[in-house]
């Protein structure tokens, strides 16, 4: 049989689980205290008529505990869903608690006013837009900051970058050079050059070359003057004039002569450069028994 007194006096002077003692005061952690506070009135275990409200997900549920199910664990409490408007709610605990004692039955009524107030400011809060605090972790950023320096390092980006870009511009596969610096630029239009002279200095193109201008123009000189000497010795002696015939056909074989051998010792001297740069010379040097030495190049 269940004795409250009895039970009282054991939790609250020997030991009890829920019982948590503070500076402020004496409070109880069992769920179905009313008040949250460890006294004779409102402790769940030493009263055998007790009631209570309690929150699952949102929902509010009145609990009702009597001595006629005391022997039943299983079936202790009886439980009955408030409905979520206040009023209705208070009505609805009046109805159940009509013959209740009117201390308890006020301070569950307590309970539930503080109960939905908590509900509302929760769903105010759940509403608002509020900045979440977290943990920055140090460590792993600095590991991960010197795994990427010792990554780049390795890997030399800049240059493996470099050289696949102008490997693709020398292949055509770009139009023209596309986001690379000015340097660079000129670094390869340098290099485009001296290839180009290299290959023009092998290539010798043969070229043509007209003759001596001074040469001709002493010769135009000489033939306007032997042409004015004739006119005036024209008019002076008419009796000449084979002789006249005979000296200006020996001054055009002269200049034609020389012409011919100034073009032809011109197109030796090519001959002889482009030979000289096409072949190497040969130093020879040949040792007599008397002691004299002889050089010869070819």
């Amino acid at each position: 049989m269940q004795h409250d007194e009895v039970i009282w006096q054991v939790i609250r002077h020997k030991h009890c689980s829920f019982m948590s003692k503070i500076t402020t005061g004496i409070f109880c952690r069992n769920p179905y205290n009313v008040t949250g506070i460890c006294n004779r009135s409102s402790c769940p275990l030493a009263n055998s008529r007790y009631a209570t409200i309690r929150d699952h997900d949102g929902v509010f549920y009145l609990y009702m505990k009597t001595i006629e199910r005391a022997h039943k664990p299983n079936d202790l409490w009886e439980r009955v869903k408030l409905p979520r408007n206040y009023e209705k709610a208070l009505e609805l605990i009046d109805k159940h608690l009509m013959y209740w004692p009117k201390l308890l039955v006020h301070k569950i009524k307590q309970r539930l006013t503080k109960m939905t107030q908590m509900r509302i400011r929760m769903r105010k809060l759940a509403l608002k837009t509020r900045e979440k605090i977290m943990t920055t972790p140090r460590k792993e950023k600095k590991r991960e900051a010197r795994r990427e320096e010792k990554a780049e390092k390795a890997a030399v980006l800049d240059k493996a970058i470099e050289k696949e870009l102008l490997a693709r511009l020398e292949n055509g596969i770009y139009d023209g050079i596309y986001n690379l610096p000015f340097n660079k630029f000129l670094q390869t239009l340098d290099t485009d050059d001296l290839q180009a002279e290299d290959e023009n200095e092998e290539e010798s193109e043969v070229e043509y070359v007209e003759g001596n201008f001074e040469l001709e123009e002493e010769d135009d000189i000489e033939d306007l003057g032997m042409k004015d000497y004739h006119i005036g010795n024209d008019e002076e002696v008419d009796d000449d004039d084979d002789d006249d015939d005979d000296e200006v056909n020996a001054v055009e074989e002269q200049r034609v002569r020389r012409k011919s051998k100034a073009a032809h010792e011109k197109s030796e001297k090519d001959e002889f450069g482009k030979k000289l740069k096409k072949r190497p010379r040969i130093h020879v040097e040949v040792e007599h028994e008397g002691g004299e030495r002889q050089k010869v190049t070819f």
